[in-house]
């Protein structure tokens, strides 16, 4: 019995899956580039997911239901990362930057806190966009409000014993390092 737990357990790490280290976390440059790759890529998600949505609705303005392309798209990209991180822990620039992302006791993510995770990453963005029609500001003074916003959301990396951001905590989930 003691052969056949054992010979089990040496099959799980080569099943697909990279060994994953459990030192210290990324660092804040390697997340970050991550992101950017990921806005990259995002970029094309988008606009398929906006010519399926105009030439399915027939729309021919940009302002003929806005709401709703809003709505679907964020619908398609919240799919996107969800089905990403339950089925692997990452996406294709997660892959490449060698980052997974797991619950915060290393377990795969299920659904529910994929779905946590990707609401509460869009606390990177919504909050000083919300300031824009809400104090009535002007872009420039819009753009310097986001910016600092994001930098402190990328400073929250660097705190704390865990060194995760701040949607990451609150969801209950990190980021690691995979090995090579």
């Amino acid at each position: 019995m003691t052969s056949s737990s054992s010979s089990s357990s040496n099959a799980s790490p080569s099943r697909a899956e990279p060994s994953v280290s459990t030192g210290t976390p990324p660092t804040v440059r390697r997340r970050l580039a991550a992101l950017l790759y990921e806005a990259l890529l995002l970029f094309g998600v988008v606009f398929v997911a906006g010519y399926l949505f105009s030439t399915l609705t027939q729309q021919r303005n940009g302002l003929t239901h806005h709401n709703l392309l809003a709505a679907w798209i964020g619908l398609v990209v919240g799919l996107y990362f969800v089905w990403f991180w339950t089925h692997s822990g990452q996406t294709l620039p997660m892959k490449t930057w060698r980052l997974r992302v797991v619950a915060a006791n290393g377990a795969p993510l299920s659904a529910w806190r994929a779905i946590a995770r990707y609401v509460l990453a869009w606390l990177w963005f919504l909050p000083p966009l919300a300031l824009h029609p809400l104090l009535g500001l002007r872009l420039p003074q819009t753009l310097a409000i986001a910016g600092i916003w994001f930098v402190l959301w990328a400073a929250s990396g660097r705190f704390g014993a865990s060194r995760q951001f701040l949607h990451d905590r609150l969801a209950g989930t990190r980021v690691i390092d995979v090995a090579r």
